[in-house]
């Protein structure tokens, strides 16, 4: 076995994935377990990996591969909100296709901030925006990863940014980045 080449690639991985995985476990015990529990299965299965291709999108898939496994084990129901519920209003839809909402919101809080928006987002869509906003994945790497159809991809990132859109119009309203008498989200 390669264990020095494993290594290699893994180092400079390992921060991207424990964030990937406090976002998705919501706890950083279970964030360290689940990166443990991923590089081992990874080096268990180094033999599996092809030379030339994208270790991270490779290692990203078993991280996610052991989250969900681990999920069906501890909770198999369904948490995902209705869909009634995370449908922006007309202009927070028109602002975010605009672009002009984020560029204004976003600019004006800080980090954490954001992350927190992105931490509130249910589980679909706060797993894709993760491996596309922070682990810089492509569509198509993202759908490799969590080995669902590339139009699920962009579905989710498209409902995940009206999300963001309309919790980061939310903040900036509190924190007086834009004025309360603007209409508000729903």
């Amino acid at each position: 076995m390669h264990t020095a080449e494993f290594e290699a690639l893994l180092e400079p991985e390992l921060d991207r994935a424990y964030a990937m995985a406090l976002r998705l476990s919501r706890n950083q015990a279970d964030a360290q377990d689940l990166v443990q529990e991923a590089a081992l299965l990874a080096f268990r299965g180094f033999g599996t990996f092809r030379r030339g291709t994208n270790f991270r999108a490779w290692f990203l898939r078993i991280l996610m591969n052991s989250f969900l496994s681990t999920k069906r084990r501890r909770r198999p129901e369904d948490d995902a909100a209705p869909l009634s519920e995370e449908l922006p209003n007309a202009y927070i839809q028109r602002q975010a296709h605009d672009g002009e909402l984020s560029l204004a919101v976003i600019g004006g809080l800080e980090a954490g901030q954001v992350q927190q928006a992105v931490d509130l987002l249910p589980e679909e869509f706060r797993t894709v925006s993760a491996l596309y906003f922070i682990q810089d994945l492509s569509y198509q790497e993202i759908a490799e990863t969590l080995a669902i159809p590339i139009g699920t991809v962009r579905s989710r990132l498209h409902r995940a940014r009206a999300l963001l859109q309309r919790q980061l119009w939310a903040m900036a309203q509190d924190h007086g980045l834009v004025p309360r008498n603007m209409e508000r989200p729903a």
